[in-house]
Protein backbone atom coordinates (compact mmCIF):
# COMPACT_ATOMS: atom_id res chain seq x y z
CA UNK A 1 0.00 0.00 0.00
CA UNK A 2 1.23 3.56 -0.64
CA UNK A 3 2.72 5.44 2.29
CA UNK A 4 0.08 7.83 3.65
CA UNK A 5 0.80 11.51 3.33
CA UNK A 6 1.08 13.67 6.42
CA UNK A 7 -2.44 14.42 7.72
CA UNK A 8 -3.74 17.82 6.67
CA UNK A 9 -6.94 19.78 7.08
CA UNK A 10 -8.34 18.37 3.83
CA UNK A 11 -7.57 14.72 4.64
CA UNK A 12 -11.23 13.76 4.15
CA UNK A 13 -11.77 15.62 0.88
CA UNK A 14 -12.79 13.13 -1.81
CA UNK A 15 -11.77 14.18 -5.30
CA UNK A 16 -11.98 12.67 -8.78
CA UNK A 17 -9.32 13.39 -11.37
CA UNK A 18 -10.98 13.07 -14.80
CA UNK A 19 -9.58 14.45 -18.03
CA UNK A 20 -7.06 16.60 -16.21
CA UNK A 21 -9.74 18.29 -14.07
CA UNK A 22 -10.32 17.79 -10.34
CA UNK A 23 -13.91 17.46 -9.06
CA UNK A 24 -14.43 17.49 -5.29
CA UNK A 25 -17.82 18.90 -4.27
CA UNK A 26 -20.33 16.11 -3.60
CA UNK A 27 -23.76 15.88 -2.08
CA UNK A 28 -22.98 12.21 -1.33
CA UNK A 29 -20.28 9.62 -2.07
CA UNK A 30 -19.58 5.91 -1.49
CA UNK A 31 -16.19 4.25 -2.04
CA UNK A 32 -16.17 0.47 -1.56
CA UNK A 33 -13.31 -2.02 -1.29
CA UNK A 34 -13.72 -5.71 -0.47
CA UNK A 35 -11.07 -8.42 -0.86
CA UNK A 36 -13.74 -11.03 -1.62
CA UNK A 37 -15.53 -9.00 -4.32
CA UNK A 38 -13.72 -8.27 -7.60
CA UNK A 39 -13.71 -4.67 -8.81
CA UNK A 40 -13.77 -2.06 -6.05
CA UNK A 41 -16.45 0.54 -6.76
CA UNK A 42 -17.23 4.22 -6.19
CA UNK A 43 -20.24 6.48 -6.68
CA UNK A 44 -20.64 10.22 -6.28
CA UNK A 45 -23.71 12.47 -6.50
CA UNK A 46 -23.69 16.21 -7.01
CA UNK A 47 -26.08 18.98 -7.83
CA UNK A 48 -25.77 21.12 -10.96
CA UNK A 49 -27.49 24.36 -9.98
CA UNK A 50 -25.89 26.16 -12.93
CA UNK A 51 -26.72 23.35 -15.36
CA UNK A 52 -23.07 22.90 -16.39
CA UNK A 53 -22.19 19.29 -17.29
CA UNK A 54 -18.41 18.54 -17.14
CA UNK A 55 -17.47 17.75 -20.77
CA UNK A 56 -14.63 15.35 -19.88
CA UNK A 57 -16.92 13.12 -17.82
CA UNK A 58 -18.11 10.27 -20.01
CA UNK A 59 -18.40 6.47 -19.71
CA UNK A 60 -15.00 4.84 -20.04
CA UNK A 61 -13.02 7.91 -19.02
CA UNK A 62 -9.97 7.19 -16.82
CA UNK A 63 -10.45 8.20 -13.17
CA UNK A 64 -8.20 8.60 -10.16
CA UNK A 65 -10.08 8.69 -6.85
CA UNK A 66 -8.29 10.47 -4.02
CA UNK A 67 -8.88 11.28 -0.37
CA UNK A 68 -6.77 14.24 0.59
CA UNK A 69 -3.44 13.64 -1.15
CA UNK A 70 -3.72 9.83 -1.12
CA UNK A 71 -4.90 7.80 -4.09
CA UNK A 72 -7.50 5.22 -3.08
CA UNK A 73 -8.53 3.87 -6.48
CA UNK A 74 -7.58 4.00 -10.16
CA UNK A 75 -10.12 2.94 -12.75
CA UNK A 76 -12.72 4.22 -15.19
CA UNK A 77 -16.17 5.76 -15.24
CA UNK A 78 -18.86 3.09 -15.66
CA UNK A 79 -22.14 4.96 -15.63
CA UNK A 80 -23.48 8.51 -15.68
CA UNK A 81 -27.03 9.44 -14.67
CA UNK A 82 -28.02 13.02 -15.57
CA UNK A 83 -31.34 13.93 -13.95
CA UNK A 84 -33.52 17.01 -14.40
CA UNK A 85 -36.74 17.67 -12.50
CA UNK A 86 -38.68 20.49 -10.88
CA UNK A 87 -36.19 22.62 -8.99
CA UNK A 88 -33.65 19.83 -9.31
CA UNK A 89 -30.66 19.17 -11.57
CA UNK A 90 -28.40 16.30 -10.51
CA UNK A 91 -25.50 14.21 -11.76
CA UNK A 92 -24.58 10.76 -10.47
CA UNK A 93 -21.32 9.14 -11.56
CA UNK A 94 -20.10 5.64 -10.72
CA UNK A 95 -17.18 3.47 -11.66
CA UNK A 96 -14.84 0.64 -10.68
CA UNK A 97 -11.13 -0.05 -10.43
CA UNK A 98 -8.90 -1.96 -12.85
CA UNK A 99 -10.58 -5.29 -12.13
CA UNK A 100 -13.74 -4.12 -13.95
CA UNK A 101 -12.46 -4.95 -17.42
CA UNK A 102 -11.39 -8.41 -16.23
CA UNK A 103 -14.81 -9.09 -14.70
CA UNK A 104 -16.74 -7.80 -17.73
CA UNK A 105 -14.67 -9.16 -20.62
CA UNK A 106 -13.69 -12.56 -21.94
CA UNK A 107 -10.13 -13.77 -21.72
CA UNK A 108 -8.05 -14.15 -24.85
CA UNK A 109 -8.29 -17.75 -26.07
CA UNK A 110 -4.97 -19.54 -25.72
CA UNK A 111 -3.40 -22.90 -24.94
CA UNK A 112 -0.03 -23.25 -23.24
CA UNK A 113 2.11 -25.99 -21.74
CA UNK A 114 4.53 -25.68 -18.83
CA UNK A 115 3.40 -22.08 -18.26
CA UNK A 116 4.52 -20.06 -15.25
CA UNK A 117 2.07 -17.97 -13.24
CA UNK A 118 3.64 -14.78 -14.62
CA UNK A 119 3.17 -16.03 -18.19
CA UNK A 120 -0.48 -16.95 -17.59
CA UNK A 121 -1.23 -13.58 -16.00
CA UNK A 122 0.44 -11.72 -18.88
CA UNK A 123 -1.62 -13.66 -21.46
CA UNK A 124 -4.82 -12.80 -19.61
CA UNK A 125 -4.40 -9.15 -18.61
CA UNK A 126 -2.10 -7.51 -21.15
CA UNK A 127 -4.59 -7.75 -24.06
CA UNK A 128 -7.01 -5.80 -21.84
CA UNK A 129 -4.54 -2.98 -21.20
CA UNK A 130 -3.21 -3.98 -17.76
CA UNK A 131 0.57 -3.74 -17.65
CA UNK A 132 1.42 -3.10 -13.98
CA UNK A 133 1.53 -6.53 -12.29
CA UNK A 134 3.20 -7.74 -9.09
CA UNK A 135 3.31 -11.30 -7.74
CA UNK A 136 3.74 -11.36 -3.97
CA UNK A 137 4.92 -14.94 -3.48
CA UNK A 138 8.28 -16.50 -2.69
CA UNK A 139 7.54 -19.45 -4.94
CA UNK A 140 5.01 -20.27 -7.65
CA UNK A 141 4.43 -23.40 -9.68
CA UNK A 142 4.31 -24.24 -13.36
CA UNK A 143 1.03 -25.31 -14.95
CA UNK A 144 1.36 -28.47 -17.01
CA UNK A 145 -1.33 -27.25 -19.40
CA UNK A 146 -3.48 -24.14 -19.63
CA UNK A 147 -6.51 -24.11 -21.88
CA UNK A 148 -8.60 -20.94 -21.99
CA UNK A 149 -11.83 -21.53 -23.87
CA UNK A 150 -14.43 -19.23 -25.46
CA UNK A 151 -16.65 -17.68 -22.80
CA UNK A 152 -14.10 -17.81 -19.97
CA UNK A 153 -13.93 -14.38 -18.36
CA UNK A 154 -10.54 -12.83 -17.77
CA UNK A 155 -11.21 -12.58 -14.02
CA UNK A 156 -12.17 -16.25 -13.64
CA UNK A 157 -9.10 -17.30 -15.61
CA UNK A 158 -6.91 -15.10 -13.42
CA UNK A 159 -8.48 -16.43 -10.21
CA UNK A 160 -7.98 -20.04 -11.32
CA UNK A 161 -4.30 -19.41 -12.03
CA UNK A 162 -3.86 -17.61 -8.70
CA UNK A 163 -5.70 -20.26 -6.67
CA UNK A 164 -3.58 -22.99 -8.25
CA UNK A 165 -0.68 -21.34 -6.42
CA UNK A 166 -2.56 -20.61 -3.18
CA UNK A 167 -2.88 -16.90 -4.04
CA UNK A 168 -5.58 -14.30 -4.72
CA UNK A 169 -5.72 -11.25 -7.05
CA UNK A 170 -6.63 -7.66 -6.21
CA UNK A 171 -5.77 -4.15 -7.39
CA UNK A 172 -3.70 -1.62 -5.47
CA UNK A 173 -4.88 2.03 -5.41
CA UNK A 174 -2.31 3.00 -8.06
CA UNK A 175 -3.75 0.45 -10.51
CA UNK A 176 -1.19 -2.32 -9.95
CA UNK A 177 -2.58 -5.86 -10.17
CA UNK A 178 -1.28 -7.84 -7.20
CA UNK A 179 -1.43 -11.61 -6.92
CA UNK A 180 -0.65 -12.59 -3.35
CA UNK A 181 -2.25 -13.37 -0.01
CA UNK A 182 -2.96 -11.99 3.46
CA UNK A 183 -0.01 -10.94 5.59
CA UNK A 184 -0.85 -11.93 9.17
CA UNK A 185 2.59 -10.89 10.39
CA UNK A 186 1.72 -7.20 10.04
CA UNK A 187 0.97 -5.52 13.38
CA UNK A 188 -2.49 -4.02 13.96
CA UNK A 189 -2.74 -0.51 12.53
CA UNK A 190 -5.31 0.74 15.04
CA UNK A 191 -7.43 -0.10 18.07
CA UNK A 192 -11.21 0.14 18.07
CA UNK A 193 -12.71 0.75 21.51
CA UNK A 194 -16.29 0.46 22.73
CA UNK A 195 -16.68 0.63 26.52
CA UNK A 196 -19.80 1.01 28.64
CA UNK A 197 -18.36 4.06 30.34
CA UNK A 198 -17.79 5.76 27.00
CA UNK A 199 -14.24 6.67 28.00
CA UNK A 200 -11.87 6.35 25.04
CA UNK A 201 -14.61 5.13 22.67
CA UNK A 202 -13.93 5.65 18.98
CA UNK A 203 -16.65 3.40 17.51
CA UNK A 204 -20.02 4.89 16.55
CA UNK A 205 -21.77 1.56 15.97
CA UNK A 206 -20.68 -2.07 16.28
CA UNK A 207 -22.65 -5.12 15.14
CA UNK A 208 -21.50 -8.67 15.93
CA UNK A 209 -23.21 -11.21 13.64
CA UNK A 210 -22.85 -14.95 14.14
CA UNK A 211 -24.52 -17.58 11.98
CA UNK A 212 -24.61 -21.34 11.60
CA UNK A 213 -26.43 -21.24 8.25
CA UNK A 214 -23.27 -22.00 6.21
CA UNK A 215 -21.19 -23.62 8.94
CA UNK A 216 -20.39 -27.32 8.76
CA UNK A 217 -18.82 -29.71 11.23
CA UNK A 218 -17.07 -31.57 8.40
CA UNK A 219 -16.50 -31.42 4.66
CA UNK A 220 -16.03 -34.63 2.70
CA UNK A 221 -14.38 -34.03 -0.67
CA UNK A 222 -14.80 -36.65 -3.40
CA UNK A 223 -12.39 -36.52 -6.33
CA UNK A 224 -11.08 -38.56 -9.21
CA UNK A 225 -8.06 -38.75 -11.49
CA UNK A 226 -8.06 -39.91 -15.09
CA UNK A 227 -5.76 -42.64 -16.28
CA UNK A 228 -2.62 -42.01 -18.34
CA UNK A 229 -0.37 -44.20 -20.38
CA UNK A 230 1.65 -45.11 -17.30
CA UNK A 231 -0.88 -44.76 -14.45
CA UNK A 232 -4.36 -46.09 -13.89
CA UNK A 233 -7.15 -43.65 -13.09
CA UNK A 234 -8.71 -43.40 -9.64
CA UNK A 235 -12.39 -42.79 -9.02
CA UNK A 236 -12.56 -43.29 -5.25
CA UNK A 237 -10.57 -40.37 -3.86
CA UNK A 238 -12.02 -39.18 -0.58
CA UNK A 239 -10.90 -36.89 2.23
CA UNK A 240 -12.83 -35.56 5.22
CA UNK A 241 -11.80 -32.44 7.10
CA UNK A 242 -13.43 -31.47 10.38
CA UNK A 243 -14.06 -28.13 12.06
CA UNK A 244 -13.93 -28.78 15.79
CA UNK A 245 -15.48 -25.36 16.55
CA UNK A 246 -18.87 -26.53 15.18
CA UNK A 247 -20.40 -28.63 17.96
CA UNK A 248 -23.48 -29.76 16.00
CA UNK A 249 -23.19 -32.57 13.48
CA UNK A 250 -23.53 -30.75 10.14
CA UNK A 251 -21.83 -32.77 7.37
CA UNK A 252 -21.33 -31.55 3.80
CA UNK A 253 -20.21 -33.62 0.79
CA UNK A 254 -18.56 -31.85 -2.14
CA UNK A 255 -17.71 -33.42 -5.50
CA UNK A 256 -14.54 -31.82 -6.84
CA UNK A 257 -13.31 -32.98 -10.22
CA UNK A 258 -10.14 -30.92 -9.76
CA UNK A 259 -9.07 -33.03 -6.74
CA UNK A 260 -6.90 -35.60 -8.50
CA UNK A 261 -5.11 -36.94 -5.41
CA UNK A 262 -5.60 -37.20 -1.66
CA UNK A 263 -3.56 -34.08 -0.88
CA UNK A 264 -5.59 -31.99 -3.35
CA UNK A 265 -8.79 -33.27 -1.73
CA UNK A 266 -7.50 -32.36 1.73
CA UNK A 267 -6.46 -28.91 0.52
CA UNK A 268 -9.93 -28.38 -0.91
CA UNK A 269 -11.47 -29.47 2.38
CA UNK A 270 -9.30 -27.05 4.37
CA UNK A 271 -10.28 -24.21 2.04
CA UNK A 272 -13.99 -25.04 2.44
CA UNK A 273 -13.62 -25.06 6.22
CA UNK A 274 -11.91 -21.66 6.25
CA UNK A 275 -14.57 -20.20 3.91
CA UNK A 276 -17.25 -21.57 6.23
CA UNK A 277 -15.57 -19.92 9.22
CA UNK A 278 -15.46 -16.60 7.37
CA UNK A 279 -19.21 -16.72 6.68
CA UNK A 280 -20.02 -17.68 10.25
CA UNK A 281 -18.82 -14.49 11.98
CA UNK A 282 -18.79 -10.83 10.94
CA UNK A 283 -18.11 -7.66 12.87
CA UNK A 284 -19.29 -4.40 11.30
CA UNK A 285 -17.97 -1.19 12.83
CA UNK A 286 -18.86 2.37 11.92
CA UNK A 287 -16.15 4.91 12.72
CA UNK A 288 -15.72 8.62 12.20
CA UNK A 289 -13.51 9.82 9.36
CA UNK A 290 -11.54 7.80 6.80
CA UNK A 291 -8.23 7.37 8.60
CA UNK A 292 -6.68 5.62 11.57
CA UNK A 293 -5.38 7.69 14.46
CA UNK A 294 -1.96 7.43 12.79
CA UNK A 295 -3.22 9.09 9.60
CA UNK A 296 -3.37 5.93 7.45
CA UNK A 297 -6.42 5.35 5.29
CA UNK A 298 -8.49 2.31 6.22
CA UNK A 299 -7.73 -0.46 3.72
CA UNK A 300 -8.68 -4.15 3.36
CA UNK A 301 -5.83 -6.40 4.47
CA UNK A 302 -5.11 -4.43 7.63
CA UNK A 303 -5.30 -5.99 11.08
CA UNK A 304 -7.15 -4.19 13.90
CA UNK A 305 -7.34 -4.66 17.66
CA UNK A 306 -10.94 -4.51 18.86
CA UNK A 307 -12.07 -4.08 22.46
CA UNK A 308 -15.84 -4.17 23.04
CA UNK A 309 -17.05 -4.57 26.60
CA UNK A 310 -20.73 -5.07 25.66
CA UNK A 311 -19.78 -7.91 23.29
CA UNK A 312 -17.07 -9.39 25.52
CA UNK A 313 -14.47 -9.01 22.76
CA UNK A 314 -10.76 -8.25 23.15
CA UNK A 315 -8.88 -9.62 20.13
CA UNK A 316 -7.21 -8.87 16.80
CA UNK A 317 -9.32 -9.07 13.64
CA UNK A 318 -8.71 -8.95 9.89
CA UNK A 319 -10.16 -6.07 7.85
CA UNK A 320 -11.87 -7.74 4.89
CA UNK A 321 -13.75 -4.73 3.52
CA UNK A 322 -14.36 -1.03 4.07
CA UNK A 323 -16.73 1.64 2.74
CA UNK A 324 -16.02 5.36 2.82
CA UNK A 325 -19.16 7.52 2.99
CA UNK A 326 -19.85 11.22 3.26
CA UNK A 327 -21.14 14.31 1.52
CA UNK A 328 -22.24 17.87 2.00
CA UNK A 329 -23.60 18.29 5.52
CA UNK A 330 -23.28 14.55 6.31
CA UNK A 331 -19.87 14.27 7.90
CA UNK A 332 -17.42 11.52 6.99
CA UNK A 333 -17.62 7.92 8.16
CA UNK A 334 -16.07 4.55 7.33
CA UNK A 335 -17.84 1.21 7.66
CA UNK A 336 -15.37 -1.59 8.47
CA UNK A 337 -16.09 -5.29 7.90
CA UNK A 338 -13.98 -7.47 10.19
CA UNK A 339 -13.40 -11.21 10.10
CA UNK A 340 -11.59 -13.66 12.36
CA UNK A 341 -7.85 -13.17 12.15
CA UNK A 342 -5.81 -15.82 10.30
CA UNK A 343 -8.92 -17.64 9.06
CA UNK A 344 -8.85 -16.49 5.44
CA UNK A 345 -6.44 -19.17 4.23
CA UNK A 346 -5.50 -19.65 0.60
CA UNK A 347 -4.52 -23.18 -0.38
CA UNK A 348 -3.02 -24.16 -3.72
CA UNK A 349 -5.79 -25.80 -5.72
CA UNK A 350 -5.52 -26.19 -9.51
CA UNK A 351 -8.60 -25.99 -11.73
CA UNK A 352 -9.40 -27.83 -14.90
CA UNK A 353 -11.60 -26.35 -17.61
CA UNK A 354 -13.76 -29.34 -18.49
CA UNK A 355 -14.93 -32.27 -16.41
CA UNK A 356 -16.31 -35.64 -17.42
CA UNK A 357 -19.53 -36.66 -15.82
CA UNK A 358 -19.41 -39.90 -13.93
CA UNK A 359 -19.95 -41.64 -10.64
CA UNK A 360 -17.87 -40.96 -7.61
CA UNK A 361 -16.88 -44.03 -5.68
CA UNK A 362 -17.04 -44.38 -1.94
CA UNK A 363 -13.49 -45.50 -1.39
CA UNK A 364 -11.72 -45.14 1.89
CA UNK A 365 -10.24 -41.89 3.10
CA UNK A 366 -8.84 -40.49 6.31
CA UNK A 367 -10.56 -38.02 8.60
CA UNK A 368 -8.38 -35.01 9.39
CA UNK A 369 -9.25 -32.71 12.29
CA UNK A 370 -8.18 -29.15 11.48
CA UNK A 371 -7.82 -26.07 13.66
CA UNK A 372 -7.82 -23.30 11.03
CA UNK A 373 -6.83 -20.65 13.57
CA UNK A 374 -3.34 -22.03 13.86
Amino acid sequence: MPTPSKPTADDSTVSLLIGGHVHSTWSHYDIDSDLMIPADAWQVDLGLPQGVFPPAVEPGAPVVVRIGRDTVMTGRVDEIAHGIGKNKHTLSISGRDGAAVLVDCSAAIFTAKQATLAEIIANVVKPLGITKVRIDATKTGTAEKVNVEPGDTAWDTLVHAAEANGLWPWFEPDGTLVVGGPDYSRPPVASLVLKRSGKGNNVIELTHTRSIAERYSEFTVLGQSHGTGSNAGKNALKSTVRDETVKLYRPKIVVDHDAENAEAARARGRKLISDSRLKGMTLTALVKGHRTSGGELWSPGQRLHLVSEPHGIDAVFFLMARKFQGGRGQGTTTRLTLKEDQVWVLDAHPHKRKHRRGRNGSGSGGVEPVDVTQ
